[in-house]
């Protein structure tokens, strides 16, 4: 659990009353954008309050009729996720930076130039980001994100989000090891143990990363690698 001295109020209202709990803010702001996070280790205290400040508990009778539980961790997760989370100007700047390099780097991966196919470096989305003046929302998770983004950047970066299919054969000796490697770059679509005991698979990858799939994998069987675009 936080610190109560380091926490910040999370508030949501429901059912004509105010219900707050108090929160470790950077675990609550990584729960309300998606993150896996364990709710009751964001807590200072397992209390839902109808006034922090005061000290003043809300009501069981209260607390029941708008979240349908008593189990303080569950309402905490749903005041948190729903309602408003308290952040000074210091921890909103961290979070928009952290969120700013995300959907950098997602375009970065998944996006290429279509006049080149080749990926554009982070450095130059960067640059387009600043110059179309995006606003980047750092409660929101650079997933949701990115369709407004790209849409808002195509008058200046010419992008394209396109997928490679490549076939890969990985030799016996290398083939445990690298298919965590595989799994972890894109969508297996089809896959074939062979009688000598090496990997045979189709994976699907956004093209924006498939030089950097290639050297992965090269690493990972010593270079032993048999692949091609299909």
């Amino acid at each position: 659990m936080v610190k109560l001295e380091d926490a910040v109020i999370a508030r949501l209202s429901s059912h004509g009353t105010t219900f707050e709990v108090l929160v470790d803010p950077e675990l609550a702001l990584v729960l309300r954008a998606g993150g896996a996070v364990d709710v009751r280790s964001a807590l200072a205290v397992d209390k839902v309050f109808k006034d922090s400040k005061k000290g003043e508990a809300a009501s069981e009778e209260l607390i029941q009729k708008a979240f349908g539980t008593l189990d303080a961790v569950k309402v905490a997760e749903q005041i948190i996720r729903k309602g408003e989370v308290q952040v000074t100007t210091e921890q909103r700047r961290r979070m928009r930076e952290q969120r700013f390099k995300q959907v950098v780097s997602l375009i970065s991966r998944r996006a290429i130039n279509p006049q080149t196919n080749l990926p554009h470096p982070p450095a130059r989305i960067e640059a387009a980001i600043k110059e179309a003046r995006v606003q980047i929302d750092e409660f929101k998770s650079a997933e949701e994100q990115i369709p407004k983004i790209v849409k808002t950047l195509l008058p200046i970066l010419p992008l394209k989000f396109e997928t490679r299919k490549i076939a890969v054969k990985i030799p016996a000796a290398h083939a445990g090891k690298s298919q965590r490697v595989v799994r972890e770059f894109g969508t297996v679509k089809q896959e074939q143990w062979l009688s000598d005991g090496s990997w045979a698979v189709v994976v699907e990858i956004p093209a924006g990363i498939q030089g950097e799939f290639f050297d992965k994998l090269n690493s990972a069987t010593r270079g032993e690698a048999e692949t091609k675009v299909l």
